[in-house]
């Protein structure tokens, strides 16, 4: 039996649409002949949300008793019993009530998938797990219920719900999210213009990731092998020498001047035995290099101007930043090429490279 497929409607707050779209969704696929149920769904007293749910078939809920208090969860067992084509179900982060077969929402939908049954759902991107401690730095919200990335990184189909800040305000502010005893709160509180700002631009750097994640498997799967410049990734080739300070903090001003730009820094220690550079001196360059936001990776390689190109590649970066060299012209002309003559030469048409000057370089020096 083939698994069935996720796909998440993805939102940076509550209101942007998520459960609305999740149903329209719904009812296309109905409308084109398609089984669909709701399995789980809250409209959390939307009238257009409760509209577009009209229509649509949806199977009972299951009634627990918790502390004394009666709930409704989905009814795992009726919707595997149904067992529809597809099954809209909302808020994959949701914390089940106590005696269901699962403790969260996305265990259950999992449980569907294993039986063939396509599963969309709905997730705001607070509930990542990996996002937790950031959203609340923000929102000085703490949010209980998350849901690990690998889970949503899984998902068939991503699609990112975008409303811009203003936006969602002014639905907040037409009652459209909340009840008119909330708004104001709501407003001044967790749905300040700058809260929703980051948080969708968390959103969105999340939603990029995964797109790019997606680019890399594609390209791979292809034999592609020349970078494919969807945003600027700068590789600062690093020697372990005293100017990889000077070059990290220039790759990551390059990678700094377009939206979304990443840096990385790359250390190749030779592996037929030559003398390595200070550990020290690489441990400082690390620690900058990430202090700054970028990744830091070593390899070992006989050639390490060839080992450069690869990793490039392989990274899909658009260019690379490397240090003038340090030696004069006299060495220079009895050791042979260097690394970065050979990196330069090596580029290609699609990797630009950055010779840096800095303190050590020869500067024409014999």
């Amino acid at each position: 039996m083939a698994r069935g497929t996720l796909r998440v409607f993805l939102g940076a707050a509550p209101g942007v649409g998520k459960t609305y779209d999740m149903l329209a969704d719904g009812r296309r696929r109905a409308a084109l002949g398609g089984d669909v149920v709701i399995g789980f769904m809250e409209d959390h007293g939307r009238e257009p949300t409760r509209r577009m749910a009209e229509g649509l078939e949806t199977v009972p809920r299951r009634e627990l008793t918790h502390r004394g208090v009666t709930f409704t969860e989905m009814d795992l067992d009726a919707v595997l019993a149904r067992r529809p084509e597809v099954a809209l179900v909302d808020e994959l982060a949701h914390t089940n009530v106590p005696g269901s077969r699962h403790e969260k929402r996305w265990q259950d939908i999992g449980e569907l998938l294993d039986a063939g049954i396509h599963v969309v759902s709905t997730l705001n991107i607070q509930h990542l797990e990996s996002l937790n401690e950031t959203v609340e730095h923000i929102t000085g919200v703490t949010q209980r219920e998350t849901v690990p990335d690998e889970v949503v990184r899984r998902a068939d189909q991503i699609e990112l719900v975008d409303l811009s800040a203003q936006a969602l305000r002014r639905r907040m502010e037409y009652g459209d999210i909340y009840p008119p005893r909330k708004v104001q709160e709501a407003l001044t509180h967790y749905f300040r213009e700058g809260n929703l700002t980051a948080l969708r631009e968390l959103a969105l750097l999340w939603v990029a990731d995964r797109v790019e994640e997606a680019l890399q498997r594609y390209r791979g799967e292809q034999g592609i092998r020349a970078p494919w410049a969807t945003r600027e990734r700068v590789l600062v080739a690093l020697s372990g020498g005293p100017e990889g300070m000077t070059l990290i903090r220039r790759g990551h001003r390059i990678a700094a001047r377009g939206a979304g730009g990443e840096f990385l820094a790359l250390h190749v220690r030779r592996g037929d035995g030559l003398a390595e550079a200070p550990s020290a001196e690489l441990e400082r360059q690390r620690a900058l290099t990430e202090r700054l936001g970028g990744a830091f990776e070593l390899v070992t390689a006989d050639d390490v101007a060839a080992a450069v190109l690869e990793f490039a590649r392989g990274a899909n970066a658009t260019q690379i930043v490397i240090g003038a060299s340090r030696r004069g012209r006299m060495r220079s002309l009895v050791a042979g090429k260097g690394v970065g003559t050979s990196i330069v030469e090596g580029s290609g048409e699609y990797i630009d490279v950055y010779v840096v000057t800095h303190e050590e370089a020869a500067h024409g020096r014999l």
